[in-house]
């Protein structure tokens, strides 16, 4: 079991100044922190760690007191080993984790299998710092481990499974690391780090130590290969990766077949303890020292974890988090080791009194940094993309804290909106977020974003949200009333609270007018349709047309031509079957005005329907709208035309009185009064081409012969119509006319066009005339075919006799009607026969039957 790690402290590569730790804090974590307990808290009591190594099965942990353990991924120790009274220095496995290689400080070197009864054991005179077991040891002919002290020694098994040892370096000081990979060993001395090919059995490389000042056992050298041909080497503060490379054959001579090459080179702030790949980036554990403030002297810190990418000459921190050990004060950059498992991205921090594994952060993870931020919108997020893959969180629990924090935080308007998504159709969430909104005096925040449909709440939420509205806000309550279905709630005890508000405020527009649509929506329409009126609604037509309220609106139809008239006509026209004509004109009995105004709109879309009112209507067109009554004297054919005179007369309406006269015959006094009331020859002349009856012009030459300016209007008008000169003749001599000049100069233009006229108009019919007679002859002139199924028109047998052989004889008419010879009858004319006895009987023409035929 691994306990949660809680002391951390993280910060990002954005930090570029001192400002506040706050900004630090922002920057979410890489990498996750638990400590190794159970068997490890057990060991650690007693003893000090000095190595581990990672198998993705298990893990291997050396102490300082000679022993061994094997622990599972948990810390539990599955077995235990007394290798030595004295610290492990190294713990080796294959790749298999079948066999391991264990070194100590007593010079004791072991390689056995730990599910096989394979052993060897070699003592030497001096310390063994290192050992490694080949990749592959578990193969037969892969038998093959390395040990390093003074020298580097490659042990092999050959014959009689005796183990051959061979020197592969020595003279540089002591062998610090060793990593084997594949067919490369890669080993640190006091001088730098080597690089060996097993296969050709060449040193490939030298890769000298950058600080020589640096003791190499207090501040050793970390290897790390990240694939076959990556080798990382971190040294002090300094980091290298480098990647091997197969020389060209032209290149080689006595050259290696191989070569480094240096890829990325840096440094780092702090001591190197240890190294790992990360995906395209390292994980670099650093030891740290510095100034205590109390003391003023040099100290052990916290070590750092950082994830870095490395650049061809420098690096870019991506995070730095310091560790809180156990007993780091105490500790030296040797006691710190960086192990880690290559499938899952886990890595080991071990230090004399603590091991602890960092992991890359999952979703789960990501979603508790941002709820421990307060992000919870982007936890909510978060959890909604990978609901399928996240094992800790529900969204559920995310939202309901997020719509906690919003009303902890007085943004209830934004916290009643997230329910909508959150709660989606949990009633029972619904209804428990409606009451604590209520506790805290919100139950207007939410009541914009209340389901429904599907879910419905209970009928007591909404009505809990109406009474709340009504005590203190009627627009917020009407505005709900509007748009809420009114089976949402209990429309009886909804209306009722509004009545008890009415009694304290009868005048309340905004209460009426929902109380009205209160009533519309329990069916009582007559009551809305009350309001609605005595509001003056716009909204009271829809709701007669909606509800077929017709039958309730007989006796209210003064008021809605009062509110409207236009509308109210439109609706009372559009549905004369369900309010007859008679009914409205009754209605509308006392109120003339808009009586005239119904009948006017019956009048402009049907002549006929309201013919019995007709007469009634001269009056009220007279007294509200006389523009309208000569075109409702012209088009109706109902109304009494003595009547109409009558009312005409006395009110004195001229054009009116003219037009009646004329109607009734009486063109003589109709053109009296157009002379002598309204004084207008245009008029008097207009009037006569309408009539174009002589005796009215006769009559009005009488009336215009003592009056110039009307002699001058007749000469300019009457050209067309009466022969100008019997007006002429009837001037008076030395009678002075104003432009009789040019209104002489007009009659001669008139008569010139007219002539003109009839001139153009004969040359046109002479030339169709011309055209139609051609056309005719060239038709006569077109040959007949006459066949067998022709026949004679008088005895009707066939015009060709049966015998070709016979003599006959046949008349074709231009008609085209043929008879045998012998069958017409005799001519009494001393001419022949020149017309068809068809034709000419039907007193037809010679071209009339080929027309027939045609059609």
């Amino acid at each position: 079991m691994c306990s949660s790690w809680p002391f951390q402290e993280t910060r990002s590569n954005e930090e570029s100044t001192d400002e506040s730790e706050e900004d630090e804090s922002e920057e979410e974590p890489k990498l996750k922190y638990e400590r190794l307990s159970n068997g490890v808290t057990e060991i650690l009591q007693k003893d000090a760690a000095s190595c581990m190594t990672v198998h993705e099965k298990f893990l291997a942990l050396g102490t300082h007191y000679g022993k061994v353990y094997l622990l599972d991924v948990q810390g539990n120790i599955t077995q235990k080993f007394d290798v030595s009274p004295v610290k492990i220095n190294q713990i080796s496995l294959d790749e298999s984790g079948e066999h391991m290689g264990v070194c100590s400080e007593d010079g004791k070197v072991q390689v056995f299998g730990l599910y096989s009864a394979e052993e060897f054991h070699e003592t030497f005179d001096c310390p063994i710092k290192i050992v490694a077991v080949h990749p592959h040891f578990v193969r037969s002919h892969f038998k093959q481990f390395v040990t390093g002290g003074k020298k580097l020694l490659l042990y092999e098994r050959g014959w009689m499974n005796r183990w051959k040892p061979s020197v592969l370096h020595e003279g540089e000081g002591n062998i610090r690391n060793v990593k084997w990979r594949g067919h490369l060993i890669a080993w640190a001395n006091n001088m730098g780090v080597k690089i060996l090919d097993m296969i050709s059995k060449q040193r490939i490389t030298n890769v000298p130590r950058d600080d020589i000042s640096l003791r190499p056992d207090m501040y050793p050298c970390s290897l790390c290969w990240k694939d076959n041909l990556t080798l990382i080497i971190g040294w002090g503060n300094s980091v290298k990766i480098c990647s091997v490379k197969e020389r060209h054959a032209s290149e080689m001579r006595d050259l290696p077949n191989r070569y480094v090459e240096i890829v990325f080179q840096f440094d780092t702030e702090f001591y190197i303890s240890g190294l790992a790949p990360l995906c395209d980036q390292l994980v670099i554990l650093s030891y740290v020292k510095e100034i205590s403030e109390k003391t003023e002297v040099e100290c052990c810190a916290r070590p750092r974890l950082d994830i870095v990418q490395p650049l061809p000459e420098s690096c870019e921190e991506i995070s730095s988090d310091a560790l809180t050990v156990r007993g780091f004060q105490e500790n030296e950059c040797r006691d710190y080791h960086l192990e880690y498992s290559e499938g899952e991205s886990l890595f080991y921090i071990i230090s004399p009194r603590d091991v602890v594994v960092a992991k890359e952060r999952d979703q789960d993870d990501h979603i508790d940094w941002l709820l421990e931020k307060k992000k919870y919108e982007e936890a909510l997020m978060a959890a909604e993309i990978s609901q399928k893959t996240i094992k800790k969180h529900k969204i559920l629990d995310i939202g309901l804290a997020y719509i906690n924090h919003l009303v902890e935080k007085g943004e209830y308007d934004l916290a009643a909106r997230k329910c909508q998504k959150i709660l989606g159709k949990n009633t029972e969430l619904w209804e428990f977020e409606v009451y604590k909104f209520k506790e805290i005096g919100q139950l207007k925040a939410i009541s914009r974003y209340l389901p429904r449909r599907d879910p419905v709440l209970k009928p007591l939420i909404y009505e809990m949200v109406l009474h709340e509205f009504l005590e203190s806000d009627y627009e917020g309550f009407a505005t709900l009333i509007k748009e809420w279905p009114g089976d949402l709630y209990n429309n009886t005890i909804i209306v009722q609270a509004v009545v008890d508000h009415l009694k304290k405020d009868p005048q309340n527009r905004t209460l009426l007018r929902t109380l009205a649509e209160l009533y519309t929506y329990d069916q009582r329409y007559g009551r809305a349709l009350e309001i609605y009126l005595t509001l003056r609604h716009k909204d009271v037509f829809q709701l007669i047309h909606k509800h077929n309220l017709f039958s309730s609106i007989r006796d209210k139809i003064v008021l809605l031509m009062d509110f409207d008239s236009e509308k109210a006509v439109d609706m009372l026209l559009d549905n004369e079957d369900k309010i007859s004509i008679d009914r409205v004109v009754e209605e509308l009995e006392n109120r003339p005005e808009l009586q005239h105004v119904y009948l006017h709109k019956l009048f402009k879309r049907d002549h006929h329907k309201g013919q019995r009112y007709h007469e009634k209507q001269i009056s009220l067109y007279a007294e509200y709208d006389r523009p309208n009554l000569l075109p409702f004297l012209r088009d109706s054919t109902h109304c009494p035309l003595e009547k109409a005179l009558e009312i005409c007369q006395q009110r004195n309406f001229v054009e009116e009185t003219v037009y009646l006269l004329s109607r009734m015959g009486n063109s003589r006094s109709a053109l009296k009064m157009i002379m002598e009331e309204l004084h207008d020859v245009d008029k008097a002349i207009e009037f006569a081409k309408e009539q174009d009856d002589g005796e009215l012009w006769e009559d009005l030459i009488l009336y215009s012969i003592d009056k110039p300016p009307f002699i001058t209007g007749l000469l300019n008008n009457i050209g067309t119509h009466v022969d100008p000169i019997l007006l002429i003749h009837r001037i008076k001599e030395g009678m002075e006319i104003p432009n009789l000049r040019d209104s002489l100069v007009k009659i001669l233009q008139d008569y010139n066009l007219q002539i003109l006229l009839r001139e153009g108009c004969k040359k046109i019919l002479v030339a169709d005339s011309l055209s139609l007679l051609k056309k005719m002859h060239r038709t006569q002139m077109k040959g007949v075919l006459v066949d067998e199924e022709n026949i004679c028109e008088s005895c009707l047998s066939p015009i060709l006799p049966s015998d070709a052989s016979k003599s006959f004889s046949v008349v074709v008419f231009h008609c085209r009607h043929m008879f045998h010879r012998e069958c017409l009858p005799v001519s009494n004319t001393v001419s022949s026969v020149q017309f068809c006895n068809i034709c000419s009987a039907k007193h037809r023409g010679p071209g009339s039957a080929v027309l027939e035929m045609k059609k």
